[in-house]
């Protein structure tokens, strides 16, 4: 069976549009990811969020620990940094040329409870780890970047090479037909979304799913596969909105 079941398929997940999540998906958006009020005022307009509502969000915000504020300038606490620097990764990984073998993660600790062990498969997810069967984690060694050394706590890294054909194991490791589809019905929500505010939607769904995204080696993919041309349009997203505002320098 199926570990790893895409939940959503040919779906659009839209959420609702609330003057902390516009908030949220501008800074999460800047670099440096702070905005002074006066800024941040302008920048939610289009979204409609009036200046009161975007006074009370940016107070509950501070005080939820979702902001950090300096005399009049909001940027994201350390927490929100974390998620930046995930979102930044899904839309611009850092890769190299795949080798053939696979990073493999194999749980060893015992005796953990259900929430220690879902929070254990939701940080391995997030790593683009797929489990191939129960306790055994792996991917193809083509991320640039290191696992996180807290891992050795409750689990055994190696790399190993395997003897079944690749394209035919990330089949069976990510559902990656359903991936796709939801990527190309993404892409035709977001080319005839006009308003401000069903544009942002739209592209935070784009956020959401780049995150799920595998970035596998193109050797392991389906023809025509659809994540550099979501992440091109984000990208184009991404520079439309920081035309719109003061940025400051800031890098997009």
């Amino acid at each position: 069976m199926r570990r790893n079941v895409w939940a959503q398929p040919d779906e659009v997940d839209l959420r609702p549009l609330s003057a902390r999540s516009v908030v949220l998906s501008l800074l999460l958006g800047a670099h440096p990811p702070e905005m002074p009020v006066k800024d941040l005022i302008r920048a939610v307009e289009p979204f409609g969020v009036g200046g009161s509502t975007l006074r009370a969000a940016l107070s509950r915000m501070v005080g939820a620990g979702d902001l950090r504020r300096a005399d009049s300038v909001y940027g994201l606490s350390d927490r929100l940094l974390a998620r930046q620097r995930r979102q930044d990764d899904a839309v611009h990984p850092s890769t190299r040329a795949w080798s053939g073998d696979w990073e493999m993660v194999v749980i060893t600790a015992t005796g953990r409870g259900p929430a220690e062990r879902a929070e254990l498969r939701a940080r391995l997810t997030a790593l683009r780890l797929a489990e191939l069967r129960e306790g055994v984690w792996l991917r193809p060694a083509n991320l640039l970047r290191r696992l996180p050394d807290e891992l050795d706590a409750v689990a055994q890294r190696c790399t190993a090479r395997l003897d079944r054909p690749g394209p035919e194991l990330a089949a069976a490791l990510w559902p990656l037909d359903g991936w796709a589809a939801d990527a190309r019905t993404l892409l035709a929500h977001v080319a005839r979304a006009e308003r401000p505010a069903d544009r942002l939607t739209g592209f935070a769904a784009v956020v959401r799913h780049l995150l799920a995204d595998p970035v596998l080696p193109p050797e392991l993919l389906p023809p025509d596969w659809p994540g550099e041309t979501l992440r091109s349009a984000y990208a184009a997203y991404r520079r439309e909105l920081a035309d719109a505002v003061p940025q400051n320098d800031r890098r997009v």
